[in-house]
This record gives structure tokens, C-alpha cells and sequence, in this order.
């Protein structure tokens, strides 16, 4: 009997390992916009891209990944960070806040 190639058994592993994680999805376009600009995150919903595609590829696109639209407190979490880096005072660009003045 032919052993399983343990390539293909590691590769179907870490497929199933993908499939388990959830997936999140923000919109930020507009409702009923033609093309749907969003955020995609895998696992860790401060973790994500940033993707546009047509209305139909997107449904299909969170179909196939079995998304969670994220909640109003992870959105809170996410937009605080993104703050955070973006006005903090302990971050390296806190010294050019200055330059938005000029």
C-alpha cells in the first residue's frame, strides 16, 4: 500500500488550520456603491487589508471565506488604535505633529 506524501498531508493540514480561522470583514464604502471598499482580517480583527472590488466579487468573496461582518466594538478598537498611531505622543512620528502646522 502507497504511503500518503507527506507534503500533501502538511498542505491539507494547513488548509484546514485556514478554514478554522475566522475572518472579518468592515465595509466603508457606501451602501448600494457599485464597488465595495473594505477591510479583510484573518484571526485578529486590527489586523487587515485594505480591498475594493465589484459588489457581485465581494459577496461571492465572503462566501467562499464564511466572513463576520466585525461588531461596533471591534470597529471602536480598530479606529482607536489606528488613532493611537496615527496622534499618539509615545509613537515615532509624535515629533512631526508639529509639520501639519506649517
Amino acid at each position: 500500500m502507497k504511503k500518503p506524501d507527506p507534503k500533501v498531508v502538511a498542505s491539507n493540514s494547513h488548509k484546514d488550520t485556514f478554514r478554522q480561522l475566522k475572518k472579518y470583514v468592515r465595509v466603508k464604502s457606501a451602501a448600494g456603491a457599485r464597488m465595495v471598499e473594505f477591510d479583510f482580517a484573518i484571526d485578529d480583527p486590527g489586523l487587515f487589508v485594505e480591498l475594493v472590488m465589484p459588489r457581485t466579487a465581494f459577496e461571492i468573496f465572503c462566501s467562499k471565506n464564511e466572513v463576520v461582518h466585525m461588531t461596533a466594538e471591534q470597529i471602536k478598537a480598530v479606529d482607536d488604535e489606528m488613532d493611537k498611531w496615527r496622534y499618539g505622543e509615545e509613537t515615532l512620528m509624535a515629533g512631526n505633529h508639529h509639520r501639519s502646522n506649517q
